[in-house]
């Protein structure tokens, strides 16, 4: 609980604690007056102050005005009919800043779940320097530099692990509790708690580019993307606060004057008393707390499972998603390629592997990588020039002065060169050297363990239709769809070709339905954006991709998929249930205050009851991890 917070109890239990021992002591006149204006200027000071600020900047008819002007009219009214009665005035600020408190509890709770992922952020990181580590400025480390991250540190930015074996704790960036192994030469991301050896990282990303920084600045950004809830209640309470105040007005003046002028008695007082009691009813704090609060506790609860969103507007989206469609080489497969054959004609089959591995030395796709993993020796750029990458079909490069060509079928056709099938199941690079074909190499990718619970959870979570894109073969394609059980498969696509079949399948479903694309690869950006939502595989994805996405999963696990979705229909149903309770409860009251049938304590329950209520209800989109 923050200071804050418990000053505010203390002010609740104090002012409760004197109410009470007032309603017994034998006082009367202006010393009971007096005693009572302490109490209600114990409660209620900080409503009046925030009143007031509020008429000076033009902000009139908000909530703190209403409970100001209602209160301050009850005890007018006691002063008038000389009833000694405050209790009804400080009743309703006593309760009103009851609700308050659980406001503010129900935020800080959501606060702390975000915050907790602000602790990722790195203090500093070590370098070695003369034998001694010194600590510098994460923004001053600069890529390739060895930085060396002890036990119970921080990882300070992304690279590479060159010396060192450990234990990562990964829970601020996932919501995984299970610690990560970690190797020489495994890839490590920022954010990450060491907790075993002594790990000796080189750089791949400075830090402003690395994952702890983009992660912070999607969180930080994502309250400023409203959903069309809040933005309808914005709008809603913008109308509906000034229209009320008029009509409570009018509820005060009307009445008695046309009584007056039809002879009857005017009433005045108890015309007052409805309309103030019309007024602390009309009250729109449920609406204009509780929405907002449910969508930053989803958001909040969302990020301690390692799923980023953006905004409360994705949030809504996401829960209508009922189309899902995946790139397939590091979604639903690890990217981790394997060279798994290598089929020659008259070249030795070595001398072919550092053909291909050299010619692909400039590229950072999975496949280049695999080449070069392959070969497993340095690689002398010096000796490969004039290099042309032809997009989604390979590249051609000089190689110790011979023309390479290493791509797929496409880029064979386009060489109008004569190639070999290749039977063997997975990627198959084709190689022609100085215009004469030479072999192909077979590279291997792996489905994700998870992958086919996945495609099972979408469906189970209501996703109707479920879509892989690819540029790989068919062959290849088809038999990962078939294991995953993918309803539907396109291959050989380009990229270009994916938006084309995203925007093809945007056609085809209905209006309220949302499609979902879920990628990792800077030639996933495009699609990303084009999607109803974009997800992007946010620990090995491309900057690209996270920066073109809506929602970034921290593990690149892709059971957060349905696990994202289920969040938000959770945090949705949560929003229109109190906004549906709200407004009814509000309407029904507004209507017995506004024919005299209500009074301040019925008030009290239209206003803080169903505040208080309405939060408590938002409170449960920050239980998400057993869904």
């Amino acid at each position: 609980m923050s200071k804050k917070q418990k000053k505010m109890l203390a002010r609740i239990i104090v002012s409760t604690i004197m109410l009470i021992v007032l309603n017994f002591l034998p006082v009367s006149g202006l010393l009971r007056m007096a005693l009572y204006l302490a109490v209600y200027l114990i409660i209620g000071a900080d409503i009046l102050k925030k009143a007031g600020k509020g008429i000076l900047n033009g902000r009139v008819c908000d909530e703190n005005f209403l409970m100001t002007v209602a209160t301050i009219g009850a005890i007018a009214l006691a002063v008038y009919t000389k009833s000694g009665d405050y209790n009804e005035a400080i009743a309703v600020m006593l309760f009103y800043q009851v609700g308050e408190f659980f406001q503010s509890y129900a935020v800080g709770k959501s606060r702390r779940n975000i915050s907790a992922l602000m602790d990722i952020r790195p203090d500093y990181a070590n370098i070695e320097q003369d034998g001694r580590l010194e600590q510098v400025d994460p923004d001053e480390v600069a890529i390739g530099s060895v930085i060396v991250v002890q036990p119970g540190e921080k990882v300070p930015i992304d690279g590479v692990i060159l010396e060192g074996n450990s234990d990562l704790n990964t829970s601020a960036l996932t919501g995984e509790s299970l610690p990560r192994e970690a190797h020489v030469g495994d890839e490590i991301i920022s954010g990450c708690i060491n907790m075993t050896g002594v790990l000796k990282i080189r750089t791949t990303r400075e830090f402003g580019e690395s994952t702890v920084s983009k992660i912070l600045e999607l969180v930080e950004e994502s309250s400023s993307r409203k959903s069309r809830s809040e933005n309808f209640i914005s709008r809603f309470a913008k109308v509906y606060t000034p229209a009320v105040c008029i009509a409570a007005l009018l509820l005060a003046v009307l009445p008695p004057v046309f009584n007056l002028i039809t002879g009857r008695p005017a009433g005045w007082e108890n015309w007052i008393y409805s309309a103030l009691t019309f007024l602390v009813i009309s009250c729109p704090c449920a609406l204009v707390v509780s929405v907002p609060l449910s969508f930053f506790a989803g958001i909040g609860g969302a990020s301690k499972e390692g799923i980023l969103i953006k905004g409360s507007n994705y949030m809504e989206i996401l829960s209508q998603t009922k189309v899902v469609v995946f790139d397939k080489t590091g979604t639903l497969t690890q990217g981790v390629f394997e060279v798994s054959g290598i089929h020659h004609n008259e070249m030795e089959e070595a001398k072919l592997l550092e053909y291909a591995a050299l010619a692909e030395c400039s590229s950072s796709h999975p496949i280049s990588k695999s080449l070069q993993r392959a070969y497993g020796r340095e690689i002398d750029r010096s000796r490969v020039t004039d290099i042309r990458e032809i997009s989604g079909q390979g590249l051609v490069a000089k190689v110790d002065g011979r023309s390479v060509a290493v791509g797929n079928t496409k880029l064979m056709k386009q060489l109008d060169m004569a190639y070999a099938d290749c039977h063997s199941l997975g990627t198959i690079i084709h190689i022609a050297i100085d215009d004469s074909y030479a072999g192909h190499i077979v590279i291997s990718d792996i489905e994700k363990p998870s992958s086919k619970a996945a495609i099972a959870a979408l469906k189970k979570a209501g996703v109707n239709r479920t879509v892989m894109l690819t540029g790989d073969a068919r062959a290849v394609a088809e038999k990962v769809a078939a294991d995953l059980g993918v309803d539907e498969v396109h291959s050989e696509l380009l990229p270009g070709d994916k938006v084309n079949k995203v925007e093809k399948l945007l056609a085809d479903k209905s209006p309220k339905a949302k499609l979902a694309f879920v990628g990792d690869g800077i030639n996933d950006a495009p699609v990303l954006g084009r999607a109803d939502i974009g997800i992007a595989m946010g620990a090995m994805g491309s900057d690209a991709a996270i920066e073109a996405a809506d929602v970034v999963l921290m593990d690149d696990d892709p059971m957060k998929i349905a696990k994202g979705i289920k969040i938000s229909r959770k945090c949705l149903a949560i929003v229109y249930q109190n906004i549906t309770f709200a407004l009814a409860v509000k309407f029904v009251c507004l209507l017995l205050g506004a024919i005299g049938y209500a009074n301040m304590w019925l008030a009290i329950f239209a206003d803080v009851g169903v505040t208080v209520i309405a939060v408590l209800n938002a409170i449960r989109a920050l239980r998400v991890h057993k869904l």
